[in-house]
């Protein structure tokens, strides 16, 4: 059997998989880096520009960020801005649109003021828009009926810009990154499709991963960067036992023609572990606003692909009694438990679309049912982590590093727009693991102000 030898090997072909390929050739002396995806090409599930909502997630408006979770988002975000300007892909797969996080009522716009007041400093490019500069910049938040003759009641308020980069296609990002990988000729920089890995395990120094075809690669160092399938890989090494995993897939609707002119968010629900509601324009939909998402915990740990997805998702959520305490602690408060029959019932055909439309007429009063569809086949899965140990859902990104040459990622949103800054904390474990250099100076200038 021909075995295939590399430094490192990166599982997943996803971007937070393509983001530390092209990492590690460009800033690092790393001599072979190999990528294994599972599928047919790259970017097949949750990098996918119909999986996400395609948002930079900066923290200016996610009103769920505090301001230190905001001050470094901000840092990773800028970095997505610049690997894109640096190639020339501004309005190609980058594109800038008008943003706002949106207040309804006067309990929200007092949140909204007292946000931009803690906010501006981080982010000196927002502004407060009243109902009046909403009227001019989205006028379908203002009014409540479509001949725009009628205000809505209640009062609003956003915080907002026109100024910056918000929007990119992961999907199309994630090929450009490892395109760029390649680019560096003094490495090998090898993609292997429809590899998906099976078993790893550790023989001697070095470890053997399998596929299912029966391929075999050795690598000095592992990163698995297969979403869901993280954990679950870690569980079968024995990795992560005070773990399980909560597959939540988000679903959309699509509107029949244009109705946003930007990105409006609402205001969190701080109860809710899920994003708000928001309403987006789509680049790959010709401008069409996509609304969502919704909020569903699906028994897979891929959307949309069948197979063994429903049985690997049963050993990875790892259940016993501190899971099912978990998911108890969560249902009994009465706001998350309204908000998961709700949004199960919005996957349901003859009903889903007026219920839907309930929840979006916060953002656009005059929405109707004749407005939106069901956008079939878009949405991803995000797995959110458990902790047995805490016994508590844990938000945002976990990883697991045993400390023996492999890493272990599970990325939900933000997760796209956190890869770059994802793959550097992976980068310096990786570095120091295998004494490679890591050429900081030259990360910072291309991706970063750091040093300014």
């Amino acid at each position: 059997m021909n075995t295939k030898h590399y430094d490192v090997v990166i599982v997943g072909g996803g971007i937070s998989g393509a983001a530390l390929f092209y990492e590690l050739a460009r800033y690092t002396d790393v001599k072979s880096v190999c990528m294994l995806e599972k599928y047919e090409d790259l970017a097949t599930l949750n990098s996918k520009g119909t999986s996400n909502s395609q948002t930079i997630h900066v923290g200016d408006i996610e009103t769920n960020y505090t301001l230190e979770k905001a001050k470094i988002t901000k840092r990773t975000a800028n970095m997505i801005v610049k690997f894109n300007l640096q190639r020339g892909l501004q309005d190609k797969i980058m594109f800038a649109h008008q943003k706002m996080a949106l207040g309804v009522g006067e309990k929200e716009v007092n949140f909204i003021k007292n946000r931009y007041e803690e906010f501006k400093e981080l982010f000196p490019y927002l502004e407060l828009w009243d109902k009046e500069r909403l009227r001019e910049l989205e006028p379908k938040l203002v009014y409540a009926d479509k001949e725009q003759t009628k205000d809505r009641p209640e009062p609003i308020l956003a915080m907002g810009t026109q100024s910056e980069y918000t929007t990119v296609d992961f999907g199309a990002m994630t090929k450009e990154l490892a395109k760029a990988g390649q680019e560096e000729k003094e490495k090998l920089t090898d993609i292997y499709f429809n590899a998906e890995v099976d078993e790893i395990e550790k023989v001697g120094d070095i470890y053997k991963l399998t596929t299912t075809s029966g391929s075999v690669f050795t690598a000095n160092f592992v990163v698995v960067n297969a979403g869901a399938h993280s954990l679950y890989l870690a569980h079968k090494m024995g990795y992560g036992d005070h773990m399980g995993s909560l597959s939540m897939a988000g679903s959309f609707y699509i509107t029949n023609g244009e109705f946003l002119n930007g990105k409006v968010y609402m205001v969190q629900n701080p109860k809710l572990p899920f994003a708000a509601l928001h309403g987006d324009p789509d680049i790959l939909c010709d401008g069409k606003t996509r609304f969502g998402p919704t909020a569903l915990a699906l028994l897979v740990l891929e959307r949309y692909k069948g197979g063994k997805s429903f049985f690997q998702c049963l050993k990875t959520m790892n259940i016993d009694g501190n899971i099912l305490k978990i998911f108890w602690d969560l249902l009994k408060d009465s706001d998350i438990r309204n908000y998961v029959f709700k949004n199960f019932l919005f996957e349901v055909p003859g009903i889903n679309k007026g219920l839907f439309v309930k929840d979006a007429r916060k953002i656009v009063p005059s929405l109707s049912t004749e407005d939106i569809e069901y956008a079939k086949g878009f949405g991803g899965v995000r797995p959110q982590v458990l902790n047995k140990e805490q016994q508590k859902l844990m938000l945002g990104e976990a990883s697991i590093n045993p400390g023996d040459g492999i890493l272990f990622n599970m990325t939900p949103s933000p997760g796209a727009t956190s890869c770059l800054g994802n793959a550097e904390r992976d980068i310096k474990i990786i570095s120091e693991y295998l004494n490679l250099k890591f050429d900081e100076e030259r990360f910072k200038e291309e991706l970063t102000d750091d040093n300014k």
